[in-house]
């Protein structure tokens, strides 16, 4: 609200609004994406804690995984929205690295509010910034080792890495190994680079038996089973017909009505329906196919003229999983059946229903370098499952990367180290205050390492300086073995993690703090009683404290 001439008030924003503008709107900012980095901080590194995740539900989460944790969390404060932000792009775009990204932020923002005391304008902390991420950038790409992309010692390293200090990390050996195996065999060459496509790898969880039973199955696995009991429960040699069709009688496009007077007619009616069906049947069983995988329904008569030619069938299965059964068994997706040939359908060694965990599933083996395969993943309870889960689709994620690129870091925050040291060198031909911003970033990259002992129970001060010196002295790969407690050299431990990773996880950070750096002015207009916390006028609640930051 505004007073203009004579007194009288001008009301510019609604009542309910809050504003906070300047140094005010900043510090809120970095103090919300900062207790969001602080939240994942601990689960950093293979002596990482874990979160326990209650929804409104009741339900429980147990992970470390940082994109879970922070996808889980019902966040208000809209800057905490933007760092949750990072860890989805960290996410989607190298698979690995979440927490890393946020946490690197969540410091950055730290480093930048202690310029900001210092009255250095937020103008020259973002110019120095974007100076440190471009050549942190650079630095990364001449630092990255290059490395065969089908090296299997290698790729197992790096899948194993990444399931470090997860709860599946017992079976970490196992783990990576599957995660590996299925990658290079989904695989594909193009122009003389690989290109993989996870979608291809499915991951089917059933609870019971142990992590030790999670295997690799070279087809596909569908949690269906046999429509009639008749039908046999194992095929070998199977011949797969795929159908996105319904073996049912179809109801006319238009509106019609059949008038039926006489028990002749209704007889006649019924035997045709009969005969239609019938001949669908005949049709796919003329082809030679002893498998048939339908979209749709599959009507009680057809199941029973399906079963009396000895074929296995199986009704409504998923779309991602006929695609699936396509590039595994190479067979082609027929919409008509009446248009189904022999040379459309696909092989397997073995098609067969298997009880798991007292319920049944299709199990599709011994296809003909499958294009497509499952990982059946098992364990003593559902949170145990859904972890192996999440650590498996990590490690899947690295090993695609790996491939893809050919191009590997050492892990333990040497990497983080490498860049500080080179940063602040960096640091002194930027000169002007932007020096010490680019200093600031250098400085800021520290956290990794130092959560990495911190969350180790090690003496972080006294870590960090050792690693320093023998990072000047031995070389790039030195790091932090928060089991030995002292720096090593991770490349020797096996410790290696994607240069993609690395890359990605500095960019988000970088650019995400340099948003939030910007924004001097925050305007809230008021909740609706239906929205937040139904209170009148919750607006930001939280943006001048901390209930509402989460």
């Amino acid at each position: 609200m505004m007073v203009g001439q004579g007194g009288q008030p001008v009301v510019i924003l609604p009542e309910g609004t809050q504003r906070y503008v300047g140094r005010d709107a900043q510090r809120l900012n970095i103090l919300a994406a900062r207790v969001i980095a602080e939240t994942v901080r601990t689960t950093l590194g293979p002596k990482g804690m874990d979160k326990m995740l209650v929804d409104s539900l009741g339900d429980i989460v147990i992970t470390n995984d940082g994109a879970t944790i922070l996808e889980q969390i019902d966040v208000q404060h809209p800057a905490a929205k933007m760092i949750i932000e990072v860890a989805k792009t960290q996410d989607k775009e190298a698979g690995d690295g979440t927490t890393t990204a946020v946490v690197i932020a969540g410091e950055l923002l730290a480093k930048a509010e202690e310029l900001l005391d210092q009255n250095i304008h937020p103008s020259i902390v973002i110019k120095g910034y974007t100076l440190a991420a471009e050549k942190a950038q650079e630095i990364v790409d001449s630092i990255a080792i290059s490395v065969e992309p089908d090296n299997e010692e290698t790729l197992t390293k790096i899948a194993s890495t990444s399931i470090t200090g997860k709860n599946a990390e017992s079976h970490k050996e196992l783990l990576a190994k599957l995660a590996v195996e299925a990658v290079k065999q989904v695989a594909e060459k193009v122009n003389g680079t690989y290109v993989v496509d996870i979608d291809n790898i499915k991951l089917e969880k059933k609870e019971g038996g142990s992590v030790r039973d999670t295997q690799l199955i070279k087809g596909v696995v569908i949690d269906k089973e046999r429509v009639h009991p008749r039908m046999p429960k194992k095929v070998i040699n199977a011949k797969i017909a795929l159908i996105n069709d319904a073996l049912e009688v179809k109801k006319t496009e238009t509106d019609a009505k059949i008038n039926i007077t006489s028990p002749d007619q209704l007889y006649a009616f019924l035997e045709q329906e009969e005969k239609m069906l019938q001949e669908m049947v005949e049709q796919v069983a003329a082809t030679g196919a002893n498998v048939l995988f339908c979209q749709k329904g599959i009507d009680d008569l057809a199941q029973h003229y399906l079963a009396k030619h000895g074929i296995l069938a199986v009704r409504r299965v998923k779309k991602s999983d006929m695609e699936k059964l396509a590039k595994a068994t190479g067979a082609k997706v027929v919409t008509n059946v009446k248009d189904l040939t022999s040379e459309d359908l696909g092989y397997a060694e073995v098609v067969e229903e298997r009880k798991v965990a007292g319920e049944n599933m299709i199990f599709v083996e011994g296809c003909k370098n499958p294009k497509a395969v499952t990982i059946l993943i098992r364990g003593g309870t559902e949170h145990v499952v859904d972890e192996v889960e999440r650590a498996l689709e990590d490690a899947i994620k690295v090993s695609k990367d790996v491939m893809e690129d050919g191009a590997i870091l050492p892990g333990g925050g040497a990497t983080e180290l490498d860049l500080s040291i080179r940063l602040d060198e960096f640091a002194k031909k930027v000169g002007g205050k932007e020096q010490l911003a680019v200093e600031a970033f250098a400085e800021a990259l520290k956290v990794i390492p130092k959560t990495l002992a911190e969350n180790a129970g090690l003496d972080t001060i006294d870590v960090l300086v050792k690693a320093i010196s023998e990072h000047k002295n031995k070389g790039k790969a030195i790091g932090v073995d928060v089991f030995a407690g002292e720096p090593a050299d991770m490349l020797e431990r096996g410790v290696i993690e994607p240069a993609r990773v690395k890359r990605q996880a500095i960019k988000s950070a970088s650019e995400v703090a340099i948003m939030i750096l910007r924004i001097d002015d925050v305007i809230a207009a008021k909740l609706s009683k239906s929205e937040g916390r139904g209170e009148e006028g919750a607006g930001m609640s939280g943006m001048g404290g901390m209930p509402g930051m989460m």
